[in-house]
C-alpha cells in the first residue's frame, strides 16, 4: 500500500498534543473494556457517568446487551444508547419488543424500530447458534474479518460500522468504527479527499486501512485513536 504522507503540519502537531493529555483516560477505558469481556459486567449509566459494573449474569447475556446498546446507539448517540438500555435492561433476553418500545417511548426516537431488531436478532442467535455469543467469538477471533461479517450478518440492523463498534467494546482491537464524525476527521488531517457513499464492505475496508496507515505513521494506535477523535466532538471518552 502507497504510504499516507503527511506534512508535520500543525493540526497533527495539536492532535498529537491532546493525545499526550488524553493517554491516560483512553487507556483505562480500553482497559475496561477488556475487563468487560473477561468477566462478569455491564455497563451503566448514572448521574451521566458510565460506570461498569460486575453481576452474576450468563456472559452470554452480558455480551447480548452491549450488542444491543450498538443497536440502540446507531444514528443517535452514546448517551442516549446508554440511558435506553438502562431502561429496558431487564427486557431484553426474554420481553417482548413492544414492551421494549413502551418502555422507551418519550426517551428514544427509534422506539418501535430498534426494539424489534433487539427481538429478532435475539431469536436469530437462539434458533442458529444456540445464544452462545461468547462461544461463537472465541471460535472466530483469530479471523477479524470473518469474526465482523458474522455480525454483520446475523444482527438486524447492523453494518460494517455497527459490528465494528461492538467489537471494539467486547476488547477486541484493529478495528475501525467508521461513522459520520470520524469519516469528517479524515478528511480534515487528508487522509481521503471525500467520502464516498454508501460504505460497503470493501469501501469499508479500504477506509479502515488508510485510517490504520495514519495511526501508524503519527504512533497513535487505532483504537485509541478513535476514542480520541470522539473525544474532540463533545470532550467525552465513552464506547
Amino acid at each position: 500500500m502507497q504510504s499516507i504522507k503527511l506534512s508535520d503540519n500543525l493540526a497533527i502537531r495539536n492532535l498529537k498534543k491532546e493525545y499526550l493529555l488524553k493517554k491516560e483516560r483512553i487507556a483505562k477505558r480500553l482497559q475496561e473494556f477488556d475487563r468487560f469481556y473477561s468477566g462478569n459486567y455491564s455497563w451503566h449509566f448514572e448521574d451521566n457517568v458510565m460506570e461498569l459494573r460486575q453481576n452474576n449474569k450468563n456472559p452470554d447475556y452480558n455480551l447480548f446487551e452491549e450488542l444491543c446498546f450498538c443497536i440502540l446507539t446507531a444514528n443517535t448517540s452514546a448517551e442516549m444508547g446508554m440511558k435506553s438500555i438502562d431502561k429496558i435492561r431487564n427486557l431484553l433476553i426474554e420481553g417482548k419488543s413492544e414492551e421494549m418500545s413502551k418502555e422507551l417511548e418519550g426517551t428514544y426516537r427509534f422506539n418501535n424500530l430498534r426494539p424489534a431488531f433487539i427481538a429478532y436478532t435475539r431469536e436469530k442467535l437462539q434458533k442458529s447458534h444456540n445464544f452462545e455469543l461468547k462461544n461463537i467469538i472465541e471460535t472466530l477471533k483469530n479471523n477479524p474479518d470473518m469474526l465482523r461479517d458474522f455480525f454483520v450478518e446475523n444482527v438486524k440492523g447492523f453494518g460494517y460500522k455497527e459490528a465494528s463498534h461492538f467489537l471494539r467494546n467486547i476488547g477486541l482491537k484493529g478495528y475501525a468504527i467508521l461513522d459520520k464524525h470520524i469519516l469528517n476527521s479524515m478528511i480534515e488531517f487528508n487522509i481521503i479527499e471525500e467520502i464516498k457513499m454508501p460504505l460497503n464492505k470493501d469501501r469499508y475496508k479500504e477506509l479502515e486501512a488508510k485510517l490504520r496507515q495514519f495511526s501508524n505513521e503519527i504512533g497513535i494506535p487505532m483504537d485509541e485513536l478513535d476514542l480520541l477523535l470522539w473525544s474532540r466532538k463533545n470532550g467525552r471518552i465513552l464506547k
